[in-house]
């Protein structure tokens, strides 16, 4: 009776270290979310000052030096390219999860799993330099030039693919086994248990796997800067040629100064926003739906 009650005790202090290291990690995580967002703020407040947030939105152009700082169509860019990605990687990666997980057999599963996991992998760069010397004269021979945001698109969606496919599966496989045999002792098809019990068991992972993906479509920059034309304008079509916040970034601070290189920083806010606006949505729908 003396040592259940030792190893009783063992245990609960051993649980009281572990969630004390753990809230340790989250405030760390919190507070470098929070250094982060504060240094871009500071970083952009002396443009900001003197220039409206209004400017950024409609001046003519981009071109700062000249005190023209129109950041839209760069916003419009990564809002529709990152878009575009979701749409074509989103129903992909889940049916891929779907067919590893419950159609597929297992030896096929496992090397299925193995494939995703490799193009997760693979650097950025590779994914630009195949979408550029590849990809791009393709679309051109559907509608040049090539590099365009329809590029852009589908070498992202290859990106984001895997994070879809690999967070979707972890969310099924986590979905309890008694539903499993519950469905079955309804006599349920395959199908209809999967549209009608793991999917709705695993909507909270299927949604963070999305918006995993989005945040990383938004932040992409190499592969994107290598495939997406770099023109700064609003697309008309998805053949038109653009230029991303992100790829706008790497190819403008190297020799920006001045207000020119504030406003740069002005780009990462508008990014680190956009990333929080995305989590807070989520967080929202999350909430909505342990309340109803």
């Amino acid at each position: 009776m003396t040592l259940l009650r030792h190893n009783i005790l063992s245990l609960s202090k051993t649980d009281q270290q572990l969630s004390l290291l753990l809230r340790l990690c989250a405030l760390i995580s919190a507070l470098l979310v929070a250094l982060i967002l504060g240094f871009l703020l500071s970083e952009s407040l002396p443009i900001l000052q003197r220039v409206s947030i209004l400017n950024f939105m409609n001046d003519p152009s981009w071109h700062p030096v000249q005190g023209l700082y129109n950041i839209t169509p760069m916003l419009s860019a990564t809002l529709l390219s990152t878009l575009g990605a979701l749409l074509l990687a989103t129903p992909l990666g889940i049916a891929s999860a779907l067919f590893s997980r419950y159609y597929a057999p297992p030896l096929l599963a496992a090397w299925y799993r193995r494939l995703i996991e490799l193009l997760a992998g693979i650097p950025s760069v590779v994914y630009g330099l195949w979408g550029l010397t590849t990809l791009a004269p393709l679309v051109a021979q559907i509608h040049p030039p090539g590099v365009s945001l329809l590029t852009a698109i589908l070498v992202l969606a290859l990106m984001i693919l895997p994070t879809v496919a690999l967070t979707v599966d972890a969310a099924l496989l986590a979905v309890p086994a008694a539903y499993h045999s519950s469905a079955a002792a309804l006599g349920l098809s395959r199908w209809a248990t999967i549209r009608s019990v793991i999917i709705p068991a695993a909507h909270s992972g299927i949604r963070s796997g999305i918006m995993l993906a989005a945040g990383r479509a938004i932040g992409e920059t190499m592969a994107v800067l290598m495939v997406a034309g770099n023109v700064v304008q609003h697309p008309h079509s998805l053949f038109d040629s653009v230029r991303t916040l992100t790829a706008n970034i790497a190819l403008e601070m190297s020799y920006a100064m001045g207000d020119h290189r504030v406003a740069l920083f002005v780009s990462g806010l508008a990014l680190m926003l956009m990333i929080l606006l995305l989590v807070s949505m989520s967080e929202l729908f999350k909430r909505k739906e342990v309340y109803v």
